[in-house]
């Protein structure tokens, strides 16, 4: 390996080494806002789907939705139409 590889290899090592610094701060402050959120009667669990649904595009919401009704209607865990059901 040339002498100018090696230094751009090291300068890209650096690079991400910093990111991932930094990506592990930003994750120690979002666990801290999950934190001060349940000591304030929040669930985080929640927050965290409430989170994915949003960033979802519209379409993929509905679709997800209606499988997990079709699946929980099939399994009894929601009430439901048994002649739907059938067809």
């Amino acid at each position: 390996m040339h002498s100018a590889e090696a230094s751009s290899l090291k300068r890209y090592i650096e690079e991400i080494e910093n990111l991932e610094t930094e990506k592990s701060e930003i994750q120690e402050q979002i666990t801290d806002i999950y934190a001060k959120a349940k000591s304030e009667g929040f669930d985080p669990k929640i927050m965290k789907k409430v989170i994915k649904i949003k960033k979802m595009k519209i379409e993929d919401r509905e679709n997800e939705d209606l499988l997990l009704d079709t699946y929980m209607l099939a399994l009894g865990l929601i009430p439901g139409d048994d002649a739907a059901m059938e067809r």
